[in-house]
């Protein structure tokens, strides 16, 4: 199975349901998607269900298992049927984790679309924020994804391995 990531303008379709930072053997997960949304006919919906192991700009750790908080940092998390965002106690957001339908996977960039097309993932998740993961600060805008200061813009990519972010960049 492949999933693909939103992040910025950009898509990033890979087999594992889970996101990494940092390099080779120092590998850390950051955000694993245990289950996905299914519109079904069942009295019990499935939903977007994550871990995650972030921090937010104030270097406060956020820390979630199955959607739920595992730590005891004051910050919000907002469940959906198909999102989890993650906020400070004033409401800003520090993480949103968006399942994306058809439609709305479908209406991004034609490269992104294209390439949606060819993989065909099981999963499309927007990823929007701005937090660290390790040393590396993500800045995860409608536009554009930071990696510290490096801007990644308007690229579909395909990988057969891990997702991860390095401070040298994306790493497929």
């Amino acid at each position: 199975m492949k999933y693909a990531y939103v992040i910025g303008s950009n898509a990033f379709i890979v087999p594992s349901k889970a996101i990494f930072y940092g390099d080779g053997e120092n590998e850390k997960e950051f955000l694993k998607i245990n289950s996905v949304h299914h519109d079904t006919n069942e009295p019990v919906h499935p939903v977007l269900n994550i871990d995650l192991n972030i921090k937010d700009t104030d270097g406060t750790p956020v820390v979630i298992l199955a959607n739920k908080p595992a730590n005891g940092a004051s910050y919000k998390i907002i469940e959906k049927q198909d999102s989890v965002k993650v906020t400070r106690p004033d409401g800003t957001a520090i993480i949103h984790v968006h399942q994306l339908d058809d439609e709305a996977a479908m209406a991004l960039e034609h490269n992104i679309s294209a390439e949606l097309e060819v993989h065909a993932p099981v999963v499309v998740i927007r990823l929007t924020g701005e937090f660290f993961v390790g040393d590396l600060r993500i800045t995860a805008e409608n536009e554009k994804l930071y990696i510290n200061h490096n801007g990644y813009a308007s690229s579909a990519r395909a990988g057969k391995s891990n997702l991860s972010f390095t401070a040298a960049g994306v790493v497929m």
